[in-house]
């Protein structure tokens, strides 16, 4: 039976505060309302991710480093962080789609802009006009590039993406075979500005397809005529200098993620996730907590109820698995994360407690991989899970 806190609870608790709602602000991220009370915050550090992209460029020299950018900047904000990429000196950009590209292109008006998608005819004209560089993923498409090209009148810029083991996007080796033996032809008036392929197992060094991935991609640069090449994003620099070849795609890491996560992560974070406290109880032992009651306390406990659900992105499959940290120290998850709350058992946090205080869910005490770990899931998912109604808070300082 839950019992009502009382002053000899620990030291900071506001006993009159307990119980209060407090709604959460649903401010886009920069827009201020005059609202004190914001209930969760995703706080993104820009000089985290400048000092990470000089981080790849030491991991990674004498390569160029081009910024991944798809996806929001994986959840961070591309309006905000791609200014400070070409602040950084960063000239090279990927993004996976066309309207990608073309919210780019304002933000990095010099920048080569790679749109991974490719070519599709109906995004043609606008490729063009925005001087988009699409990916070139199948003899299909590099005809109908190539027939821009022709019809335009002008030499259109390519980049063309091999399959090396992925079977997901680029030419498959049936393709490319044809393409050695007719590239005169096919590749007339297009500019071939980068030749590429992606790693599927970049994670883990042992893999042995890393290696076989690496001989079909030389395989393949030895069958066409020369360009800039490039193989590894952030894992794939990782492995060692015989993927960095040209140019790399650096993406995870910028952001604070760790490509290897059974290594350090070499890389600042640059994302925390907070909420605030909304609710402090005590319950007896045997009590249960949350949805379908699938947690019971083992002993009497103090639980803390937070404003951050899946509506938010904080995934639900951390239930139960999950951490958070209040004041450095580290509280589990119990019972399962809703939509808008999370419940967090605080019994042994010795420090104060109190209503509308702070709770991290990502960043310097739970990183990325914490959370992917618990949610069985990987920390790309994560970041670009995280939803916009947390208001955004964006820092300069590392």
């Amino acid at each position: 039976m839950s019992q009502p806190f009382r002053r000899s609870e620990p030291a900071g608790f506001d006993a009159a505060s307990a119980g209060r709602h407090c709604p959460p602000s649903m401010d886009r991220p920069g827009e201020g309302s005059g609202v004190d009370f914001e209930a969760a915050h995703l706080i993104v550090r820009l000089g985290a991710i400048a000092a990470n992209y000089k981080t790849v460029q030491r991991l990674a020299g004498p390569a160029v480093v081009a910024a991944v950018v798809k996806a929001d900047a994986y959840g961070t904000g591309m309006a905000r962080v791609a200014p400070v990429f070409v602040q950084t000196g960063c000239d090279t950009f990927f993004v996976a789609r066309l309207e990608e590209g073309l919210a780019l292109r304002p933000l990095a008006p010099e920048a080569r802009i790679f749109v991974l998608d490719g070519a599709q005819p109906d995004a043609v004209p606008a490729l063009i006009s925005h001087r988009l560089t699409p990916v070139l993923n199948s003899i299909a498409e590099i005809a109908g590039w190539a027939a821009a090209a022709r019809a335009t009148k002008t030499r259109l810029d390519a980049g063309i993406n091999i399959d090396t083991g992925m079977n997901r996007l680029g030419l498959p080796a049936s393709e490319l075979a044809t393409l050695s033996g007719e590239h005169v032809k096919r590749l007339e008036g297009l500019h071939i500005v980068l030749l590429m392929s992606h790693l599927a197992c970049a994670e883990d060094a042992e893999m042995k397809l890393n290696r076989l991935q690496l001989d079909r991609f030389k395989t393949a640069l030895s069958m066409l005529p020369p360009a800039p090449a490039s193989l590894a994003a952030t894992g794939g620099i990782m492995l060692g200098k015989d993927y960095l070849f040209d140019l790399v795609r650096s993406g995870l890491g910028l952001y604070g993620g760790n490509p290897h996560p059974a290594n350090p992560n070499p890389f600042a974070v640059a994302v925390r996730a907070t909420a605030r406290v909304l609710q402090l109880r005590r319950v007896d032992k045997g009590e249960t907590v949350g949805y379908g009651a699938t947690f019971r306390t083992k002993r009497p406990s103090v639980l803390a109820t937070a404003a951050l659900g899946y509506a938010d992105g904080l995934m639900r499959a951390i239930s139960n698995h999950g951490t958070a940290a209040i004041g450095g120290v580290r509280v589990p998850v119990v019972g399962r994360v809703s939509m808008d709350l999370v419940t967090l058992d605080v019994t042994d946090v010795t420090g104060p407690l109190s209503t509308g205080m702070d709770v991290e869910f990502i960043g310097d005490t739970v990183t990325l991989e914490d959370v992917a770990a618990a949610a069985n899931t990987i920390s790309y998912e994560l970041l670009t899970s995280l939803s916009h109604r947390a208001t955004r808070r964006y820092e300069d300082a590392p």
